[in-house]
């Protein structure tokens, strides 16, 4: 079982996201996993990660993470975007959408558990930091913007016990 074993507040920069969407028919049993090894078999995050310069990592200290960036809003077809977090006005490598995000705020979770377990907990972490006094957010439109955020070596790996730490984040007041 996963468990919720951190939670902070992070301030970052304006930044910009670059990857790729995908939509509720993209997923293959009910994930998309199938995208995440397009991604490593095509290279993809090579070209983002050409982007990100040594100044960005200083400002953002999770910069090097991948991302799975999703958009909900109710009456909405749901977004699932893979990519990552870049300096704003990244010039966007051919074949990439991006999305803009203001200087914000971050409520953090640390999911603690072994892989098969640490997903679909967006929900468990926005109750969990609004239970803590964060007040979690929606856009100027209502819609609501989360992510896993896949930090080497929390993610990467396994403890003794063969536990990693996803990163879930959501914005915050």
């Amino acid at each position: 079982m996963a468990d919720i074993i951190n939670t902070y507040r992070q301030s970052v920069p304006a930044m910009r996201f670059v990857g790729k969407k995908y939509g509720d028919d993209d997923r293959i049993d009910g994930n998309f996993s199938a995208k995440w090894g397009e991604w490593f078999d095509n290279g993809w995050f090579t070209s983002i990660e050409n982007q990100i310069s040594a100044n960005f990592k200083e400002e953002y200290e999770d910069a090097e993470a991948y991302i799975g960036l999703m958009r909900w809003k109710e009456g909405e077809p749901f977004e699932y975007w893979i990519g990552m977090f870049t300096p704003e006005n990244t010039i966007v490598p051919e074949g990439f959408e991006y999305i803009d995000f203001p200087k914000s705020e971050l409520g953090v979770c640390w999911v603690y558990g072994k892989e098969d377990e640490v997903y679909c907990k967006e929900s468990k972490c926005a109750k969990r930091l609004s239970k803590e006094g964060y007040k979690v957010i929606s856009d100027k439109d209502g819609a609501w913007w989360f992510f896993e955020r896949y930090c080497c070596p929390r993610f990467t790996t396994p403890d003794d016990d063969g536990k990693i730490i996803l990163d879930i984040c959501h914005y915050i007041e």
